[in-house]
């Protein structure tokens, strides 16, 4: 007897449907698994053997054919061991499973029967509703994020006995429903930091509410313990909330790698990504065999943060610089094309130099040729794309010992949204959706300089040796923080103020 049963199959941060045909015929005895399946999928005979056996069924002594198609997609993972042993019992006869077509089932199989987690859930059920199919049947712990789907039935389980249950005896398995925007809505200002607890550093604190107001890249230079990494931490709490799409879009991307976790549904907040420094290329922008997506890809909407980012290596650094401009990675192989998408801010951090001073403190140790290496291992090209350099000092201890708080990230957030909404006004009729976007037309537009402005930015680029490439970027963010002031005109003010943001392209830091 034939029987269809139906899965899925991840493709980047999609679904595709993969049809499982299982025959079993008296021709015979054996066991043949076809349709390009990986090794996990091979061994599934061993553990579907065990589970069907501890809950009273078995793997007839037949020849047993299972095809997955389409045959010439490569198949991976466990998830389908519950759907090849629903098969295998349709097949055979020793259930009755008329309906079993009319859902989408995954999951893989203890020897107990029991049933564990899978990854990709929501692409998989975005993708059954879409293809008209009744209902998802999952393993319990991964019901929550299938139920984000609304008008689709999804059914949670944790041994297969339900499942078979619920097909042959008509016992009815337990339904889950989610109101997503609800709980969209009370998560989506819930934050374990803000910017009220970091002390002092008052300018580093604007210049990072300049950069979420503006979306754009920031490095902050400093010397250790000067608190770089506490306020890259609070950044998420500025950025504009997550909308739903986006919150969706996230999700999709967390779930295909698996980082969801079983209590949450949909994720709520901006992610907050901080990869070691002795990170591979291949791990940062995403591939392998079977390619995953990167860290840059687990950023996407959200802050990737690399905390000594001299201490990267090179070739790490430098894969980064098209996805920093297109926002998105492609990834290539013989027979396949897989697009993960990457639209991130870049926050960076560094020490002044090898010793952890500024060149010019009194305690620094590094030599002049020290110094130029270690800035050396940042590439122009990478620079380019970074708008705002900030130097971050060392926090004084009567700073520290205040106790007053510091202005809250929710009131640094009101100024951000305000000064967003003006941008997603002015770049309405473009693909363009905050100031960092801008290009040379835009610029041009958008940047007109009065006299006085135009006298200062000229003094400033020949007096304190700024490069040609740092130009476009002062009038970048002059434009936010005129945008912060809901100011219509540049002035002169706002150049001041967006000069001092670019420390790195001085002739002081020798590059």
């Amino acid at each position: 007897m034939l029987v269809k049963i139906y899965g899925s199959a991840i493709f980047g941060v999609s679904a595709q449907t993969i049809t499982i045909e299982v025959n079993v015929d008296t021709g015979g005895v054996g066991y043949h698994l076809v349709g390009l399946p990986d090794n996990a999928i091979k061994e599934s005979s061993y553990r579907i053997s065990a589970a069907l056996k501890n809950i009273g069924f078995k793997i007839p002594g037949k020849k047993v054919t299972i095809n997955m198609a389409p045959a010439d997609l490569r198949k991976e993972g466990s998830a389908y061991d519950l759907s090849i042993a629903l098969g295998i019992l349709a097949a055979s006869e020793q259930i009755n499973a008329e309906e079993i077509s009319k859902y989408i089932i995954m999951g893989e199989l203890s020897l107990d029967g029991g049933l564990l987690p899978i990854k990709g859930v929501l692409p998989i059920a975005i993708k059954a509703k879409e293809e008209g199919f009744k209902g998802i049947i999952l393993p319990k712990l991964n019901i929550r994020e299938a139920a984000i789907v609304s008008e689709l039935e999804v059914y949670g389980v944790d041994n297969i006995k339900e499942v078979v249950d619920f097909f042959n005896a008509g016992i009815p398995l337990e339904r889950t429903t989610i109101d997503i925007r609800k709980e969209f809505q009370e998560k989506i200002h819930q934050f374990p930091n803000d910017f009220s607890e970091v002390k002092g550093q008052e300018t580093a604190k604007r210049a990072m509410e300049v950069a979420a107001a503006g979306g754009h890249n920031i490095i902050l230079i400093g010397p250790p313990g000067s608190g770089k990494t506490m306020l890259a931490k609070r950044v998420p709490t500025i950025l504009p909330p997550l909308t739903l799409r986006e919150a969706l879009e996230t999700t999709k991307i967390h779930s295909v790698a698996g980082k969801i976790g079983t209590e949450t549904s949909l994720m709520t907040v901006r992610p907050f990504r901080s990869p070691h420094h002795t990170i591979s290329d291949v791990a940062l922008v995403g591939g392998g065999s079977y390619p995953q997506p990167g860290e840059i890809s687990l950023a996407h909407n959200g802050v990737l943060f690399l905390d000594e980012m001299p201490e990267f290596k090179r070739t790490v650094l430098e894969v980064m610089r098209q996805p920093l401009e297109d926002r998105e990675v492609t990834i290539s192989r013989a027979k396949f094309t897989v697009n993960y998408p990457a639209s991130f801010m870049l926050v960076a951090s560094m020490n002044p130099s090898p010793s952890g001073f500024f060149p010019d403190d009194p305690n620094n140790t590094s030599s002049q040729f020290e110094m130029q290496r270690y800035m050396n291992r940042l590439s122009g090209p990478l620079l380019d794309r970074i708008d705002i350099h900030i130097e971050v000092q060392k926090v004084e201890f009567e700073q520290l010992a205040d106790k007053r708080k510091g202005e809250q990230s929710d009131e640094i957030r009101r100024r951000v949204l305000m000064a967003r909404e003006l941008q997603s006004n002015r770049y309405k009729d473009s693909d363009i959706h905050y100031n960092a976007q801008m290009g040379p037309r835009e610029i041009e537009k958008f940047c007109e300089l009065d006299e006085a402005s135009q006298t200062l930015i000229k003094t400033a680029m020949e007096k304190l040796n700024l490069s040609a490439r740092a130009y476009d970027r002062i009038l970048k963010v002059s434009r936010t923080i005129a945008d912060l002031e809901q100011a219509e005109a540049l002035n002169a003010a706002h150049i001041s103020e967006a000069i001092q943001y670019r420390s790195l392209d001085r002739e002081f830091w020798n590059v």
